[in-house]
């Protein structure tokens, strides 16, 4: 889109910027060692943080793409402003930090065992680059009126509306899950 983006989309891109500088001053100076401690067995360190994000961004931009650019083609122009509807809303609100609940991650997207900290941050920064220019390219259809299929729940339907504000969402959950590992690294570690 040309120009401004709408508020709530400026918002949503303001956010994301904030998410990236989150997720730079997380990996800043850490070790490899660092990058993959966990604080107990089962737990996901920082490198698995950012190894989850990544696969999620990109599956779930993937998802949200062929009905966007449909929709772009057709000229189905926004119509109100792209926020989520009530279920997406509250979707969207549980997975808000701090996180009080824990929540299963969907098999596809379970980050590997022991991912390399430098693969996992520049795969994690190359899917939140994607995720960002969606937002910027198709912030001018009817966000809250096109619909596409959840990757990980069949037969769920979102608007993009509700995906772009559930992914960043999933972003800052994660985020902020990777920067609790971080100030839990022990002294020796460091």
């Amino acid at each position: 889109m040309p120009g401004a983006l709408p508020p709530e989309l400026q918002a949503l891109d303001d956010a994301l910027a904030a998410s990236e500088r989150h997720a730079r001053e997380i990996v800043a100076g850490l070790t490899e060692a660092q990058g993959v401690w966990q604080p107990a067995p089962g737990s996901w360190s920082v490198a698995q943080c950012l190894d989850h994000l990544a696969v999620g961004n990109r599956l779930y931009v993937a998802a949200m793409e062929p009905p966007a650019e449909r929709a772009k083609q057709a000229g189905r122009l926004r119509r109100r402003p792209a926020l989520p509807g009530l279920v997406g809303g509250w979707f969207r609100k549980s997975l808000e930090p701090p996180v009080t609940r824990k929540m299963r991650a969907p098999r596809t997207i379970v980050p590997r065992p022991s991912p390399p900290l430098g693969d996992a941050a520049n795969a994690f920064f190359a899917s939140h680059d994607q995720f960002v220019q969606f937002l910027r390219r198709y912030a001018d259809i009817d966000l809250a009126g096109v619909r596409f299929p959840n990757p990980f729940i069949r037969g769920l339907r979102f608007s993009l509306a509700t995906g772009v504000h559930v992914l960043a969402a999933h972003e800052r959950r994660h985020l902020w899950q990777a920067d609790n590992v971080r100030r839990a690294i022990p002294p020796a570690t460091r």
